[in-house]
């Protein structure tokens, strides 16, 4: 997801795009993630010119203190609360007072996150879906305490990427993770019940319900782990109604989380 988000920036005319990683590996994966999207965009004629000149805007590091001139930080860390609290408060604490900030969470509360900064008036949730390239959505989440100013602000950033912002109030799951996440419980649901085949119950929505993609390949796609912590969350939030399927938890505890490994409700070695 992070390195989608810096793709987005650059290819919008950013003059500078930093990414910050948890170690040396990942961040020479991520930069080349990056010029991957920056390719395929060139050969697609999303965008004109050459690699070298797109590429010359992003900036990889493992040190929190290059976000010191970043005048916008969007954290796209894994769903886990201790991580996010002490990635957002690292990325803080290297910020200029004038600097926004921002978590790409899918579910977790962002008066919450924000209530653990020391400036959260001006922390919002920007939640880009994945894949972010093709995306055209982007949740700007409204937290008890951001700043009246800062989801007009957020509009236009997510304009000026060529995506369709949509404001929403802080609450669990916002709105595209509560209604997608409960679709995607129901299906799986289905699936462990011997109701129908993975194939047909996502076939019933894509030609059923126009849905561009079905909803147990979209699971696939953002992970079932990713997925059962979403749920997980909603859970312990919104109640029963999102508790997750045992077959979910079994498959995640083999390792079938999806596209990533290979193998989640379809096969994709």
């Amino acid at each position: 997801m992070g390195s989608g988000i810096a793709h987005a920036f650059i290819v919008a005319g950013a003059q500078r795009v930093t990414v910050v990683e948890v170690n040396d590996d990942a961040a020479a994966a991520a930069h080349e993630r990056i010029l991957a999207d920056l390719r395929s965009s060139l050969d697609r004629g999303k965008i004109s010119g050459d690699l070298a000149q797109w590429a010359s805007v992003l900036q990889v590091s493992t040190d929190f203190a290059v976000f010191a001139d970043c005048s916008l930080v969007v954290e796209a860390v894994p769903e886990k609360w201790e991580l996010k609290v002490s990635s957002l408060q690292q990325v803080e604490a290297h910020l200029a007072e004038t600097a926004w900030l921002a978590t790409n969470t899918s579910s977790m509360s962002v008066t919450e996150l924000g209530n653990t900064l020391r400036r959260p008036e001006r922390f919002c949730g920007l939640h880009f879906f994945n894949p972010v390239p093709a995306s055209k959505l982007v949740e700007v989440v409204r937290g008890e305490r951001t700043h009246s100013d800062l989801p007009a602000l957020a509009r236009t950033w997510v304009e000026a990427l060529g995506k369709t912002p949509v404001v929403v109030n802080d609450a669990p799951g916002f709105a595209s993770s509560r209604l997608g996440v409960a679709i995607g419980l129901e299906a799986i649901r289905m699936v462990e019940e011997g109701v129908a085949s993975a194939e047909d119950i996502d076939n019933a929505m894509v030609l059923g319900y126009k849905y561009p993609i079905g909803p147990l390949a979209l699971t696939d796609i953002v992970g079932l782990d990713v997925r059962l912590g979403i749920a997980e969350y909603l859970h312990s939030t919104l109640g029963e109604r999102f508790a997750p399927p045992q077959l979910m938890r079994d498959m995640v505890a083999r390792g079938e989380l999806g596209r990533k490994t290979g193998k989640g409700f379809y096969s994709y070695e």
